[in-house]
C-alpha cells in the first residue's frame, strides 16, 4: 500500500479532543510520509456512508475510516453500496477512535499513532466478508437481545463521561428489568429458541473478550451463539462468562458455524450491528459472499 498517496479519510468528529489529537498525530505522519489528504468531517447519521458511496475513485487510492466501530461500519456500508451501484470499489483501512474499537483489535492494529499510520502507509488489503442484517451490513457481530436492548438505550452523555462503564450501568438496569422473550430462529432451515442470539464475523466482541473462537473477517462464515436460557441469573452468568472467556465450556451456550438465520420475536425489538442498532425485528442475516477489501497491518 505504500503507493497509494491520495487518502479520504472520514471522520466521525464527536469522537472528543483526545481522540481527535491521536487523529491528528495520524495524519501528521501521513503527510510528512508525501500523502495527499482530504479530510471529511461528518455531521450526522449516515453522512460516513453517503462520503464513502459517492468518493471519486480517480481521485482516491485508499479511503479511511475514523471513528468507532459504528462509524467503520457506515463507511464499510458506503463502499458495499458502491458495489451494488457498480462504482469502482476502493480498499478501506480505519483509525479507531472508539469505545470498545473492535474491528481494530479483530485485524490486529495497535491502537498507538505510529502503528496506525504504518497500516494506512504499509498494510495489505485483504478482503472481508461482512454479515448482512436486512439489507444493513455489519463486520464484526450482530445480535438480538440483551445486548442489543443496551445499545439501544445506553445514555450517550454517560458513554462520552464513562465510555465502557456506560454500557455496565445499562446493562445492570436491563438485568433488573429481565431479559426479552425469547427469540425464534431458523438457522440454516433448521428451527431453534434462544433469550439471546449474536451473530459473530470476527471472534472479539465488545473490546477483546472472546466470543467466537473461530470466527474470522476474512472466512465467509457467520458464527451463531446461541444463549439458551433466559432470566436474570442466566444472562448475569452468560455476560460472567464471555468476561472471563468461557462461553464455549457452558452447555447452554451453543457456537456454530452459520449462512443464514432468521430472527422472530417481539416486532420492532432492535438488532445491533457493530455497536448500533442496525434494523428491528423480524430479521433475515446473512453472509456478503463477495465482501469488501480491508487494509490490514503487516
Amino acid at each position: 500500500m505504500a503507493e497509494s498517496r491520495r487518502l479520504l479519510v472520514i471522520h466521525n468528529p464527536t469522537a472528543g479532543r483526545r481522540r481527535r489529537r491521536r487523529l491528528d498525530d495520524v495524519l501528521h505522519l501521513l503527510s510528512e510520509a508525501g500523502c495527499t489528504i482530504t479530510l471529511v468531517p461528518t455531521t450526522k447519521r449516515g453522512d460516513a456512508e453517503d462520503f464513502a458511496a459517492t468518493a471519486v475513485a480517480d481521485e482516491v487510492d485508499l479511503l479511511v475510516a475514523a471513528g468507532g466501530d459504528g462509524t467503520l461500519n457506515e463507511v464499510a456500508n458506503g463502499l458495499l453500496r458502491r458495489r451494488a451501484e457498480g462504482l469502482a470499489p476502493l480498499p478501506m483501512a480505519i483509525v479507531p477512535l472508539g469505545t470498545a474499537n473492535v474491528l481494530a483489535a479483530e485485524i490486529g492494529l495497535a491502537e498507538d499513532v505510529a502503528s496506525i499510520a504504518r497500516c494506512i502507509l504499509e498494510g495489505v488489503p485483504r478482503r472481508v466478508y461482512p454479515g448482512i442484517a436486512n439489507g444493513r451490513h455489519f463486520l464484526c457481530m450482530a445480535g438480538s437481545g440483551l445486548d442489543a436492548f443496551v445499545v439501544q438505550d445506553v445514555n450517550h452523555r454517560l458513554k462520552r463521561l464513562l465510555g465502557k462503564g456506560a454500557y455496565v450501568l445499562e446493562t445492570l438496569r436491563r438485568l433488573w428489568l429481565g431479559p426479552p422473550e425469547p427469540y425464534r430462529l431458523l438457522i440454516d432451515g433448521r428451527p431453534e429458541t434462544a433469550a439471546q442470539i449474536i451473530l459473530a464475523k470476527g471472534h472479539f466482541y465488545g473490546g477483546t473478550f472472546v466470543i467466537a473462537q473461530e470466527a474470522r473477517l476474512e472466512e465467509p462464515l457467520l458464527w451463531a451463539c446461541l444463549f439458551r436460557r433466559g432470566g436474570r441469573w442466566a444472562a448475569a452468568r452468560y455476560i460472567l462468562a464471555v468476561m472471563l472467556g468461557f462461553p464455549h465450556r457452558l452447555r447452554d451456550i451453543d457456537i456454530m458455524p452459520v449462512r443464514r438465520v432468521s430472527i422472530e420475536g417481539r416486532a420492532a425489538d432492535p438488532v445491533q450491528g457493530d455497536g448500533d442498532i442496525v434494523t428491528r425485528l423480524p430479521a433475515d442475516i446473512r453472509i456478503d459472499e463477495e465482501g469488501l477489501e480491508l487494509v490490514f497491518p503487516v
